[in-house]
């Protein structure tokens, strides 16, 4: 696929940005796991916050191709950061620019598009990862609003997040039909964020257990009608998967780019190990595969863009680029051998970063079901 004008600029504006901005202090971000909300302030400045966001409501007004190969940049810079834009981008404000109403526009949307505010997408839980329509947290009805009680789990941005979009059900364990979307302030009374959980990467990205206890949300914040909200939360997922996958395609060209740096300058046997064999045939695998990942993300975003059908493309791509990006992540830590293996290298954080490409947004095995569903209906 060749990129547009307008798509080249914003993917050189947040290349630009990674290298400058995010690279040098990735290590550091990884290590004390604070919350980088002054970086995302200045990726909102860049529009990189509400890429695919019309400009009516503060953002930058482009296509899904140009939130794809953006998030690909900021990953290979930092993939926590990627994971946080991804996440705010595609479960953040795409509900709201595609459901909400005029008032939760300017509202929500405006700020989220500026990153004034940052936004996440509360609907895991403890018994529901990858079922989605398995909710226990409930919405009751209270006069003009709701009671939501219920904990949520892996809320990316939990720990920073100013607003969720939250998903509760009006009769736990019944259908679908019953599942309700909430753009639930987390400043909100009842709203507690129980811990910040300690995990293997993305240590800034902020994931958080959040309790809501008594909730109470005015009608006025529930996002589209009644019963919508299962439908909200498939078709934000199954476009947040083109985010992943951009974002693994990204640690995975960080990670060769490493490799490379280190193949040229490491010498054995009296030449630079690019020189051998063995270390170029790897390399060149590598480049094969990362592009191989990208090309399948592009064709499935270009799908979305031009308003056909892409959800089968769109986990082949998730699948394909996630798996992609841990072989190529452990194939740079081999290039660079024992050093590889320390934190004083780039790679070590990068591999531990791409892990979690294969499980969020649905794993590697529920993308081989939504595939293997679509090729039985073909």
């Amino acid at each position: 696929m060749i990129l547009n004008q307008a798509q080249v600029m914003i993917r050189d504006s947040a290349r630009r940005f990674a290298l400058s901005e995010l690279k040098p202090s990735a290590a550091e971000r990884d290590r004390s796991g604070a919350f980088p909300t002054e970086t995302l302030r200045q990726m909102g400045e860049l529009g990189l916050m509400g890429v695919a966001v019309p400009e009516a409501w503060g953002g930058a007004g482009a296509d899904y191709t140009s939130l794809a190969v953006a998030v690909e940049e900021i990953a290979a810079g930092d993939g926590a950061l990627a994971t946080i834009m991804s996440t705010h981008n595609s479960l953040g404000c795409l509900p709201i620019n595609r459901h909400g109403t005029d008032a939760q526009k300017e509202r929500f949307l405006k700020p989220l598009a500026r990153g004034k505010m940052i936004g996440g997408f509360s609907i895991t839980e403890s018994q529901s990862g990858s079922n989605a329509a398995d909710i226990r947290t409930r919405a009751t009805p209270d006069g003009d609003g709701y009671i939501i009680d219920g904990t949520k789990h892996f809320v990316t941005s939990g720990t920073g997040a100013d607003v969720v979009n939250l998903f509760a059900s009006t009769d736990p364990g019944g259908d679908t039909g019953a599942i309700c979307c909430f753009i639930v302030p987390m400043d909100t009374p009842g709203v507690e964020i129980l811990r910040a959980e300690k995990k293997l990467g993305i240590h800034a990205s902020g994931t958080a257990s959040i309790a809501f206890n008594e909730v109470r949300v005015g009608g006025d914040l529930m996002l589209g009608k009644a019963g919508e909200g299962y439908h909200i939360a498939l078709q934000s997922l199954g476009i947040s998967r083109l985010g992943i996958a951009a974002q693994a395609v990204g640690l995975a060209q960080a990670a060769l780019n490493e490799a490379l740096d280190y193949a040229r300058e490491r010498v054995s046997f009296d030449k630079p190990i690019i020189k051998h064999q063995a270390v170029a045939f790897r390399l060149a695998d590598m480049a094969t595969r990362i592009e191989a990942a990208r090309q399948l993300t592009h064709q499935a975003v270009a799908l979305l863009d031009a308003g056909l059908p892409f959800q089968k493309e769109s986990s082949m791509a998730k699948l394909y680029a996630s798996e992609m990006a841990e072989t190529v992540a452990s194939d740079a830590i081999q290039i660079h051998g024992g050093y590889g293996y320390l934190n004083d290298y780039p790679v070590e954080r990068i591999y531990r970063d791409a892990r979690i490409c294969q499980i969020y947004e649905g794993t590697s095995d529920i993308q081989r079901m939504v595939i293997s569903r679509a090729l039985e209906k073909e």
